[in-house]
């Protein structure tokens, strides 16, 4: 507090509670089972509890988890000193990750492959829309960090690519 009686955060710190609710409202009207907003340094997730995803209406202790983009990278990538120098392909939506375009094909890349810009690398499954997933940089596919057929969450990382120099 100053000396006014007035907090001395700057209304930039402040958690933006109207908007929160407004993602909560949003969530329960969804059936989505989380949302996340990021502006600046500020990182909003809010999380629909398992029951609500099973048709009951959500409850106001939906999960409100706040955290600086700082914190969400590191978080999100699990970067180490061995991912120096690498590229991080993150998935841009919450889904089901398919390294394959149908059940019975090939996958679109294997460890060791080298990609271009551009290509498909993977498609991310959700509400029913195939998202394929393409590469950002050219160079060496050095890691798929996802197993076939698992949910994958908003900005995780799917993919290590040593970039080419």
């Amino acid at each position: 507090m100053t000396d006014n009686g007035k907090s001395s955060r700057s209304p930039k710190d402040e958690l933006p509670f109207g908007d929160v609710s407004k993602l909560v409202e949003l969530l329960a009207r969804s059936g989505v089972g989380e949302i996340r907003v990021k502006q600046g340094e500020l990182e909003i997730t809010v999380k629909a509890k398992t029951e609500a995803l099973a048709g009951t209406p959500i409850e106001p202790t939906t999960v409100l988890q706040t955290t600086s983009r700082a914190e969400a990278e590191h978080e999100a990538d699990g970067s180490t000193e061995r991912d120096a120098g690498l590229y991080v392909v993150r998935s841009p939506v919450v889904g089901t990750f398919y390294r394959t375009p149908a059940p019975d094909e090939k996958p679109y890349v294997e460890v060791g492959d080298h990609v271009r810009a551009g290509q498909t690398l993977c498609i991310v499954e959700a509400m029913k829309l195939m998202n394929e997933i393409p590469a950002d940089v050219s160079g060496e596919l050095v890691e798929i960090l996802v197993e076939n057929a698992r949910g994958v969450e908003y900005d995780q990382p799917l993919f290590h690519i040593r970039p080419e120099v």
